[in-house]
């Protein structure tokens, strides 16, 4: 007798339908796990907070203000003391002397000798004078007429017109670029003539002789004065001032 094999139990029916959904869910998990993204790591920084000792958050900063010192109220004005002064005129007593002359008093003559000395011959006085003390200064030509009180005014015009009319620079020391000051000193003698010129140059470094000679020549050239005097008699007089060479 042969055995028959049921159709409906048959395993190998359906395998095919099987195997097609096996490999429908195996590609839908692949699928799946491919298209699943993990989140991505992490990197925690550790955050590190300073604190200063001095240094406060701006929440914990308190702003405090010392309190208001009133002052004290200024002192009273001290009241004014008012001196009061007595009408009194007190009158000294002064003795009348007489003035009449008794007829039987002998007269006393006193000589001036017995007052006091005489004073200084014209004999006393020296023959040379400086220009700050003398009491007549020599005086340019033009300046005879001007007042006293003007003529020391007039003397210094006039003596730096001379110096400008007459300066010129050496043309040696223009080159080298000398320049300095030179003092000069010089003597106005009884007659109104210079004489006895002396000079001196100061921080001239270069051609010191040659700026000298020049302030020499200028002074040189000066007209001749009314002398000066002292007490009426004519004097010499020694003046000085100083030249300076000065390149523009």
């Amino acid at each position: 007798m042969e055995l028959k094999k049921n159709p409906n139990v048959d395993p190998k029916r359906n395998s095919r339908l099987f195997f097609q959904i096996g490999l429908v869910a195996v590609l839908l998990l692949t699928y799946v796990g491919i298209e699943l993204k993990s989140e991505d790591p992490r990197i925690e920084k550790e955050r590190f907070t300073l604190t200063d000792n001095l240094m406060l958050d701006e929440e914990d900063v308190i702003l405090t203000m010392p309190p208001v010192q009133q002052l004290p109220p200024p002192p009273p004005p001290a009241p004014e003391v008012i001196e009061v002064v007595k009408d009194e005129i007190k009158l000294e007593e002064k003795k009348i002397e007489t003035t009449e002359v008794e007829e039987n008093k002998p007269v006393v003559v006193v000589k001036a000798s017995e007052v006091g000395s005489t004073g200084p011959s014209l004999d006393d006085i020296p023959d040379e004078m400086p220009f700050a003390v003398i009491e007549q200064i020599p005086m340019f030509p033009g300046c005879e007429g001007v007042a006293k009180n003007q003529q020391m005014d007039c003397f210094n015009e006039k003596m730096q017109a001379h110096i400008k009319k007459y300066f010129s620079y050496p043309e040696r020391a223009a080159e080298n670029g000398s320049q300095g000051q030179v003092s000069v000193q010089f003597l106005i003698d009884k007659d109104g003539v210079v004489k006895d010129i002396k000079v001196r140059g100061r921080g001239i470094k270069n051609d010191a002789e040659l700026l000298e000679k020049e302030a020499e020549r200028i002074i040189s050239k000066l007209p001749k004065f009314t002398p000066g005097k002292q007490r009426g008699k004519a004097v010499r007089v020694k003046y000085g001032l100083p030249i300076t060479f000065k390149l523009n």
